[in-house]
């Protein structure tokens, strides 16, 4: 049952006819862990929180700077040199104090991988860096949770749900097998990304993670979105699993987390 000032907070959902009280319980009682407060995760996190999912942990080990604040919209100027999780959590209670933030001022490691990830039903990834990509979707895919992955750099993003761990779906490494050479790709503070595009692809991002809590409409999974913002264009492909793949195909050779880094 919703309070009083739950009815009234989310009355807009209570309003729609796909969602309703049933489906707004069922946000209160998800739990997602969000990996990367950066441009992705802050959108992610500030609509996941108003819309009311019911605990929200965030994984990052890096303090606010001021080249943040051009797209990274959970902190303000006052924030800068603090730890985004400290900051990014006292912004989540602020906007909605009925949700429950777990702070986690750490990296996502294969020591601590599977344990992070083990409280939360739904993964959110945000992160900048392949390396945690590929880790997270590892750690999903034997812990066996959803994965809800997001990317953006300059114009352009990235959008899918993984759950290669599912009969016929594919995971990340079904689209890339492994990460490129280390130095080969470069981030967002060699090629520039426009602020903007980081939030829609946010909260795009926040929006597969409620229709994945909800079990509203048709979500991502077997599918990548692609958003061109120059030229406001958005395409979606279908991703098949890949037979051959290492980690979820007939024959994987990946069998744990030790291969990482």
């Amino acid at each position: 049952m919703l309070n009083d000032d739950e009815l009234d907070r989310y009355a807009r959902h209570l309003v729609l006819r796909e969602v309703g009280g049933v489906g707004q319980a069922r946000i209160r009682a998800a739990k997602v862990l969000i990996v990367g407060a950066g441009g992705l995760g802050s959108p992610l996190a500030l609509y996941l929180a108003a819309a009311g999912i019911g605990r929200l942990g965030l994984v990052d080990d890096d303090a606010v700077s001021l080249s943040n604040l051009q797209r990274q919209i959970l902190f303000r100027t006052d924030d800068v040199g603090r730890a985004k999780v400290e900051a990014g959590g006292e912004a989540l209670k602020a906007l909605n104090p009925g949700v429950q933030i777990d702070c986690h001022p750490v990296r996502l490691t294969t020591a601590n991988a599977m344990d992070l990830i083990a409280p939360y039903d739904i993964v959110a990834d945000g992160s900048d860096n392949f390396a945690t990509r590929f880790l997270v979707n590892d750690a999903c895919f034997f812990a066996k949770k959803p994965l809800v992955s997001a990317a953006v750099t300059e114009f352009e993003g990235q959008l899918a749900t993984y759950k290669g761990h599912e009969p016929g779906l594919p995971c990340y490494r079904c689209l890339f097998p492994a990460p490129p050479p280390p130095g080969t790709a470069p981030n967002c503070s060699e090629t520039g990304v426009l602020g903007a595009a980081a939030g829609v692809m946010g909260s795009l991002q926040a929006l597969e993670v409620l229709k994945e809590a909800v079990g509203l409409g048709a979500g991502l999974a077997g599918k990548v979105l692609i958003y061109k913002a120059l030229s406001t264009e958005f395409h979606t492909a279908k991703l098949a699993k890949d037979p051959a793949c290492a980690l979820c195909g007939a024959a994987p050779t990946i069998t744990g987390l030790s291969g990482h880094a």
